[in-house]
């Protein structure tokens, strides 16, 4: 028990190395395509319009593809144990490093941000609309660059901070079944005619499984505010005002941090399909929102997601030296 913990510890460690540095190459299959691919499947078969069945078959589908997305990874790494620990840890970090999303975050989000700078907006638009689900041909060019900056804010989560936490607490099966859910959601968890019902179990359960990592990553980002040079007290103010406004319980959590931090006002009305949907401010307009803060968001993600990692190897550490 001890030696397997002390090699899931080491494959995090690999992993998010690995993403550092690697990020997700788009030649190289990713495991969260065929965890949508398994998601689609069963939103054809199962969903017929009908609100008490569609209710019931969408529980049925959380189900089904959180025991397909961490029955398929636990088989692979309880052969590849038995082949050799070696084995293990080699296919423990990769599937570490896929389930981590912090560099791709980064490049994707930079891509904006250089468009920007360049003052060519509709590259930035499009380069934008990758990483957000908004209509983006409505945004300026303060509201792509917000846009930009909330992704990356609720991404620490999400992305990052959340999936850490899922691995240090059950391996990266639980990272596979933390990423099934978040997929779930942000595919079918949505609050229209079409998945208002079916897709209800799968955003309850996405609440349910973000509700503490995404509190854990807001006061993460907190500390870090310090080692990026952004204001802490004021992104502490924020997250204690603004924290709860938003649809989701746990979205704003992050968003209401970054905003504080960088002394800007995020989130507001937006676009979805043609249909404005009220939202409220997070944060104060202190001043406006510009290219760069893009980029202050990706560091003050990258340092608090070091932060997450630090904090978990040490608490791994302390299990495995009681343990002995």
């Amino acid at each position: 028990m001890i030696k397997l913990l002390e090699f899931q510890t080491a494959s995090v460690l690999l992993g998010f190395i690995i993403d550092f540095f690697v990020g997700d190459p788009y030649s190289i299959p990713h495991p969260v395509v065929y965890i949508g691919k398994w998601i689609s499947f069963f939103d054809g078969k199962f969903r017929k319009g009908d609100p008490h069945k569609d209710f019931v078959r969408g529980i049925i589908t959380v189900i089904l593809v959180t025991v397909i997305s961490t029955c398929v990874p636990a088989l692979v790494l309880a052969i590849a144990w038995i082949i050799h620990p070696f084995v293990y840890l080699i296919i423990n970090s990769i599937m570490c490093w896929q389930l981590l999303a912090a560099r791709q975050l980064v490049k994707e989000s930079m891509k904006v941000c250089r468009e920007l700078k360049k003052g060519d907006v509709e590259a930035a638009r499009k380069a934008v609309s990758y990483i957000v689900g908004r209509d983006t041909d409505v945004l300026d060019e303060k509201g792509i660059c917000r846009a930009a900056i909330e992704t990356v804010a609720e991404n620490t989560s999400d992305g990052v901070i959340a999936p850490l936490i899922w691995i240090f607490l059950f391996g990266a099966v639980g990272g596979f079944f933390y990423k099934s859910v978040n997929t779930m959601d942000s595919m079918i968890g949505y609050k229209n005619d079409k998945y208002l019902y079916f897709g209800r179990a799968a955003a309850k359960t996405d609440d349910f499984v973000n509700f503490i990592p995404a509190r854990i990553s807001a006061l993460l980002m907190i500390i870090s505010c310090p080692l990026c040079r952004l204001d802490m007290k004021n992104a502490y103010r924020i997250f204690r005002r603004d924290r709860m406004k938003h649809a989701s319980p746990n979205s704003a959590q992050t968003e209401s941090v970054c905003a504080g931090a960088l002394n800007i006002r995020l989130a507001g009305d937006a676009v979805y399909g043609g249909i404005i949907h009220k939202k409220d401010y997070i944060g104060d307009p202190f001043r406006e929102t510009e290219p760069n803060d893009i980029k202050k968001a990706g560091n003050l993600m990258y340092t608090a997601s070091l932060l997450a990692l630090i904090a978990g190897i040490l608490i791994r550490t302390a299990v495995i030296l009681i343990c002995l």
